[in-house]
């Protein structure tokens, strides 16, 4: 089973966002992190536990705990849409393959499109390659 397309479409129909998804080696801890315009609260996790909990009944979905939470002030970026969503705020990168002899980068993003995102580094613009990212995070403002 696609646990990941379930998930996806499930939480957009409930106006929300999956951030990402944790399996243990067992399978027995479900994490499901969730994200909406304006962020997450108590509620939005408790009515998104209770949905799916039903759902995974439904689908013989086998687990025995189930956490869904707010993917938190240091959200992961993954997809074009997450780093244009959250362009002009500052995050970290660590790329695959290094770009001028560096593959962990801080500074703000720009823009995302065509498979590209561009970070600002030290007043200098990089245009990255998204296959090349390995991980991002948002940096939270202090």
């Amino acid at each position: 089973m696609d646990l990941q397309g379930l998930l996806d479409k499930t939480l957009s129909g409930l106006g929300y966002e999956l951030v990402e998804l944790e399996r243990s080696a067992k399978g027995a801890l479900l994490r499901v992190f969730i994200d909406k315009a304006g962020g997450i609260n108590v509620d939005d996790c408790a009515l998104v536990s209770n949905h799916l909990s039903r759902l995974f009944a439904v689908e013989n979905v086998g687990y025995e705990r189930l956490e869904v939470s707010s993917p938190g002030l240091d959200r992961p970026l993954r997809t074009a849409r997450d780093f244009a969503r959250f362009a002009g705020q500052k995050a970290k990168l660590k790329l695959r393959v290094p770009v001028e002899g560096q593959r962990n980068f801080v500074g703000v993003l720009c823009d995302a499109d065509e498979g590209k995102v561009g970070l600002e580094v030290d007043g200098h613009v990089l245009s990255l390659d998204l296959g090349n990212v390995d991980k991002a995070r948002l940096v939270p403002a202090l």
